[in-house]
């Protein structure tokens, strides 16, 4: 196993991975949670805020980082 160099990111495209990561996962776990909690709608509006989320940030990712 090697190490990875990862020198040539930036702060702002570390910072921005880290918040939609953060946002991503975090809708779609309380999602799932309120599906378990048989609030249908609250988990379905989480799992389109998920994919809300993850689609503005291939968009920002391209625009601002590619």
């Amino acid at each position: 196993m090697t190490l990875v160099d990862v020198s040539a990111i930036s702060a702002a495209l570390f910072i921005t991975g880290a918040v939609f990561i953060m946002l991503i996962f975090g809708l779609l776990s309380f999602g799932i949670v309120k599906m378990f909690e048989q609030r249908i709608r609250a988990g379905v509006y989480s799992f389109a805020g998920a994919v809300v989320s993850a689609v503005s940030f291939g968009v920002i990712l391209k625009q601002w980082f590619v």
